[in-house]
């Protein structure tokens, strides 16, 4: 009587398909992290850059900097940077105010912010222009 088991032709089918399948999914499961910080990058920027216009429209100025929307209540705390891991590395854009426009004691409030990393996404731009 013979005895049951696999052939060795049978094992290499099996560990070649096997090695073709993971071949296949690794690149998508790389990406799918970078896609997960890309994806909260662009929400956090989208949250903060609304209520940035928020408190222009609440207060008639911009606000002095991330910190003071927490502060106001704008925001419990500063947002990780998801590509940066750090809440202390987001680039914040000043205003430009018209010469006619600047009055004694006047500062410059933030209208915009950008990721402070200096990698690019998938598409090829760097963050810090998002």
């Amino acid at each position: 009587m013979r005895e049951r088991g696999f052939t060795l032709i049978e094992m290499i089918i099996v560990f070649t398909m096997i090695g073709i399948l993971v071949g296949l999914a690794l690149p998508q499961f790389k990406n799918a992290a970078v896609k997960a910080r890309e994806s909260t990058l662009k929400e956090s920027l989208f949250t903060i850059r609304k209520l940035i216009d928020q408190y222009y429209t609440d207060k008639s100025k911009y606000p002095m900097s991330l910190q003071t929307l927490v502060d106001e209540g704008y925001l419990r705390k500063k947002p990780e940077d998801p590509m940066t891991g750090s809440a202390d590395t987001w680039i914040e854009v000043r205003e430009e105010p018209k010469a006619d426009e600047i009055e004694p004691g006047y500062a410059p409030g933030i209208t915009d912010v950008h990721s402070g990393s200096e990698r690019s996404g998938l598409d090829g731009t760097p963050y810090s222009t998002w």
